[in-house]
């Protein structure tokens, strides 16, 4: 039996637990990973089948992290056969493995978000209606948002709303008649599809009900509605839920998550058992403090206060700025000042509430020479010449996917316009014809002529021989020989005006034979589509690189799950952080502020919390106001901090601020006679020059004075 030494009380408290629903309150730190791998190597190596446990996590990367410890616990021949992989991975397979029994095809493509924004943009097309009224982000978002909820088309429609309701559902509808039409499905449909599946087919469920003694769910309380029924159906006959969660890291409202699936827990599962893992292993006390300070503010929570036998630490400092630039240029000092003591620039982040706010920092780093990488930016497979490639590979894969047809054929130019490649899909598509065969057959199509019939025949003759070897020839050999007979290489040079430009371009297409060539070392034994099945997958965080020694630059909802020596989270103003869209409803805001905390606790040793005076909002300069979450924050032990008129650095003030007697304070909710509702962020001075900040969504943050102002109280 294995030795529970290395955990502390609660974490073999929750290992040892025997069957039966248990949820894990597990702080930032505390070492879920480690009682997650616990757990199952606890089961395995009391007898368990490891085909009877099924391991859920979020990412790729914690997935891996997770069966190279379960390994190295009880060894690899002991853990095959376990599930162990994100949601969207694990349903993925099951589909795989059971449409062809319920008469459907298994051989999808999965759409990743430009194919979403190609398909959605040919969907406006089709309904008549312009991108500048239904933009494709917001109608796949709102698509998305439905699928979160279970709900089809037809569900979609029967929900209570006006003329833009029925104009989204009729975009909804057209966009699930893209996918099928292109035998694709999203990411939110692998979900969806597999709930429906094993709600519609009962041999499906029986067996994975059965299967599945033991499921265990990483970061529950990042699960939307859709995966928390899928957590219930696969546990539905043992109930034996292993569920590790922390509902101060519930940050994905805005993709459909609930937080209330974790503090319901207790309510779905009567008997289950709750243990709070509080204890944390990666930040110093003060650190602790200053981000439970923060999220002790919300009022939907459970109770935990995180610990550490670590020293107290570095104070958190606050950086007070003028601008972005010189935030730009004291993070930058700073990681230099951390890189002389000894810590690797890899450990060093930058974490911003919006991509946009890279710009400055990147340019500080360049400045002074720091190399530094952005994660979430565009990433490697969504370069244009990648996702090139990848349309000639995809259709190796999917002989149906006239979506992939329409990219190959105009890189480089064959001779086939958008008018051409629309008839020889209509076609395709009345005659039930893969792509391959309707471009054998083009001469059949009508309105094509006999230039058109020649270069459909021609891409088809290119793609043909590289089909029929798809599924066993080598994928870099493949890939290789994809590019020799497609031409992409020379269309690169031949296009090109900066020749460093189409150097790199070239580079990044070796860099994807690299990418084959670590696939198959990996021994995954599924060829080109288990290859591009596993880059359809990857997330943002997936993509960060921590072998590179470079500073890293992410949003705050990128970094979570990771951790570095030192964090900057920067651009700490109202309006900004917490966002504006967030000041006027209270469950935005708890969110925003747990967003703050998990930023926070990415940090082991330092943390630097900043704010500019002034700053360009939504294309305006504004005042900065600093952030709600820096107002009374510890500095060390009960030195609370306040911001110093003119300093780089906030230290604890000497004393109180000055009295203020306006009849307003901030988080009240008010009414402009030419702004409307607003939310007061800021209350200052007193008597005729007394101010207040409102943040009026649509309208920015406004100064302004009470005497004038003609505010009223607004109710609710």
């Amino acid at each position: 039996m294995l030795s529970l030494d290395a955990l502390n009380r609660p974490q073999r408290e929750a290992v040892t637990h025997p069957a039966g629903p248990l949820l894990v309150l597990a702080g930032a730190g505390s070492g879920k990973t480690r009682v997650l791998t616990w757990r199952i190597a606890r089961l395995l190596a009391g007898g368990e089948d490891p085909g009877s446990i099924l391991a859920i996590t979020f990412t790729n990367r914690a997935a891996r992290e997770m069966k190279e410890r379960v390994r190295a616990l009880v060894g690899s021949k002991v853990s095959e056969g376990m599930w162990i992989s994100t949601f969207h991975s694990a349903c993925v397979r099951l589909l795989r493995q059971e449409l062809g029994r319920v008469g459907r095809s298994p051989g999808f493509t999965i759409f990743d978000a430009d194919d979403q924004h190609t398909l959605m943009r040919r969907c406006l097309q089709r309904a008549q209606l312009a991108e500048r009224q239904y933009a494709p982000a917001l109608v796949l978002s709102m698509v998305s948002q439905a699928k979160s909820r279970l709900e089809g088309p037809a569900e979609f429609a029967a929900r209570p709303g006006g003329y833009q309701h029925q104009r989204i559902y009729e975009l909804y509808r057209l966009y699930q008649e893209g996918l099928r039409e292109n035998h694709a499905l999203d990411f939110d449909d692998l979900i969806l599809e597999t709930v429906l599946l094993m709600r519609e087919h009962t041999d499906i469920r029986r067996h994975y009900q059965g299967r599945f003694r033991h499921v265990l769910v990483d970061e529950y309380q990042d699960t939307n509605f859709a995966q928390y029924e899928l957590v219930k159906l696969w546990a539905a006959q043992h109930r034996s839920v292993f569920a590790v969660g922390d509902d101060d890291q519930s940050i994905y409202r805005f993709r459909g998550a609930e937080v209330r699936n974790l503090l319901s827990f207790e309510a779905d599962y009567p008997d289950a058992k709750v243990i709070k893992l509080e204890e944390n292993y990666r930040s110093t006390q003060n650190i602790l403090d200053a981000a439970h300070y923060v999220v002790s503010q919300n009022l939907y929570r459970r109770e935990k206060r995180l610990w550490t036998q670590r020293p107290a630490g570095e104070p958190v400092l606050v950086l007070a700025v003028e601008d972005p630039g010189q935030e730009a240029e004291l993070v930058a000092r700073g990681v230099e000042e951390r890189v002389a003591a000894g810590v690797a620039l890899s450990q060093c982040a930058v974490l911003y509430r919006t991509h946009a706010q890279s710009r400055p920092f990147e340019e500080a780093c360049v400045r002074r020479g720091l190399p530094y990488s952005i994660v979430g930016g565009v990433g490697f497979y969504a370069r244009k010449e990648i996702r090139d490639l990848l349309a000639y590979l995809r259709l190796l894969v999917n002989p149906y996917d006239y979506l992939s047809l329409r990219r190959a054929a105009q890189v480089p130019r064959r001779g086939l316009g958008e008018a051409s490649l629309t008839r020889l899909e209509e076609h395709g598509r009345r005659n039930g014809l893969t792509v391959l065969e309707v471009l054998a057959r083009a001469e059949d199509v009508e309105g094509l002529g006999p230039r058109q019939v020649r270069a459909a025949g021609a891409l088809g003759e290119l793609l043909s021989p590289l089909a029929t070897p798809a599924l066993t020839t080598s994928v870099r050999c493949l890939v290789q020989s994809t590019l020799d007979g497609s031409g992409l290489r020379d269309e690169i040079t031949g296009e090109a005006t900066d020749l460093a430009e189409a150097q790199g371009r070239l580079e990044n297409l070796e860099e994807f034979l690299s990418a084959c060539e670590e696939y198959e070392r990996s021994g995954d034994g599924r060829g080109l589509a288990g290859f591009l099945e596993g880059m359809a997958l990857m997330t943002d965080g997936d993509r960060w690189d921590d072998k590179q020694d470079r500073v890293v630059m992410m949003s705050l909802h990128s970094a979570k799950g990771l951790e570095f020596d030192t964090v900057f989270l920067v651009g700490l103003e109202e309006g900004l952080f917490p966002h504006a869209r967030s000041l006027d409803d209270n469950q935005e805001l708890e969110e925003e502020r747990r967003l703050c905390y998990v930023g926070m606790t990415r940090a082991k040793n330092r943390l630097y919390l900043s704010w500019a005076r002034e700053r360009a909002l939504f294309g305006r300069r504004a005042a900065g106001i600093p952030s709600r979450f820096l107002a009374g924050l510890p500095c060390g032990p009960a030195q609370p901090l306040f911001p110093p008129e003119r300093a780089s650095v906030h230290r604890p003030a000497p004393g109180p601020g000055p009295e203020v007697t306006v009849p307003w304070r901030v988080g009240e909710r008010v009414r402009h006679p030419r702004f409307g509702g607003g939310t007061i962020v800021a209350v200052q001075g007193a008597g005729e020059t007394a101010q207040v900040a409102v943040a009026f969504p649509g309208n920015g943050i406004k100064q302004l004075l009470v005497q004038y102002a003609g505010l009223e109280r607004k109710e609710g």
